[in-house]
């Protein structure tokens, strides 16, 4: 397959008055055409700043080194009008709140038709009727109507549907969902979901999804890339990493997740917090809260290493991950 997205050796610190925060380090990954990527983790782990880095909408105090190659094109540290003409084009972001993401001064028709004048050249009238077009395709019922609405007069799942639309007009070839489903309610999250997967589909889009929602990832992803600390902790296909964790923190995630088929079934939350990124623990960064944390793992930080059929993980213990073998 081809590569869309080849991520290397990508970090991003945040200028603070006294120090330096690291919130993302030396993250390598690679995304293939048409595949979806799951990227997991506790808020906190570095997934959204990963990724609003290679978009290059980090705060004022946040640097990025690396490479993040777009083809031929390193993402990184490119100048903001170049960047201007790929965001929306070759690579579009949705955020986790459309509220905030759309201007309420202006008609949904107004933000829409905007991508396609500036990226393709259309006419207002030609971009104002693929827009409706568009929206016609995200599940937007009467979708003139809804054309010229504003963002307030739309209830959530209708935002969301169009912050899609509006990612999807000039079918890029990277489309990242930065927690696309948390503030929606659970019918609305399976239709977003399903939606997902049809759009990228036809539309031959590969997709991030950032979350921290493990029932999200089961159904639409055939990778996943778990972070902890500002780094990948493992890799692997979607069913190899549910069926077979191999570091800790994965099976934590597994076990804090409720199951409709196992409503017995007693949930097992990760003890204590995530780290601080300013202090993190010497050694393997989750150790404080890891069971099967032995004596190497407080003095070393273990490396992403290869475990075969594509799998990595960063975790020096060998034996079973299951917590019932612990003492």
């Amino acid at each position: 397959m081809t590569k869309v997205l080849d991520v290397q050796d990508l970090s991003v610190t945040f200028a603070l008055r006294n120090s330096e925060v690291r919130a993302v380090n030396n993250l390598n990954f690679s995304l293939e055409a048409g595949e979806t990527m799951a990227v997991v983790g506790e808020s906190g782990s570095g997934k959204s700043q990963a990724f609003l880095s290679i978009m290059g909408l980090l705060a004022r105090n946040g640097k990025t080194t690396g490479k993040a190659m777009l083809g031929e094109t390193n993402l990184v540290g490119m100048a903001p009008h170049a960047l201007d003409r790929i965001r929306g084009k070759d690579i579009a972001m949705i955020f986790q709140d459309p509220m905030t993401s759309l201007n309420p001064s202006l008609r949904v028709k107004t933000q829409l038709s905007e991508v396609l004048v500036k990226h393709r050249g259309f006419s207002r009238e030609q971009a104002t009727k693929s827009a409706v077009e568009m929206l016609e395709r995200v599940g937007i019922p009467e979708p003139v109507k809804r054309a010229n609405a504003y963002p307030h007069e739309m209830s959530g799942g209708m935002r969301q549907r169009v912050m899609i639309a509006m990612a999807l007009l000039c079918q890029p070839k990277i489309l990242i969902a930065d927690e696309p489903t948390t503030a929606l309610d659970v019918t609305v999250q399976a239709q977003m979901l399903d939606l997902f997967k049809t759009l990228t589909n036809d539309f031959g889009t590969s997709l991030v999804l950032i979350t921290h929602d493990l029932g999200v990832v089961a159904g639409v992803a055939d990778r996943m890339m778990v972070m902890y600390g500002g780094r990948a902790v493992e890799k692997g296909r979607v069913d190899d990493l549910f069926y077979d964790p191999r570091h800790p923190y994965t099976l934590g995630l597994l076990h804090s997740t409720p199951h409709i088929a196992h409503r017995a079934a007693r949930l097992d939350p990760i003890q204590g917090l995530p780290p601080s990124l300013e202090h993190l623990p010497k050694g393997c960064s989750f150790n404080p809260r890891c069971a099967f944390c032995f004596a190497k793992c407080l003095e070393e930080r273990p490396p992403l290493t290869p475990i075969g059929d594509g799998r990595e993980k960063a975790c020096f213990y060998e034996g079973p991950l299951k917590y019932e073998e612990v003492a």
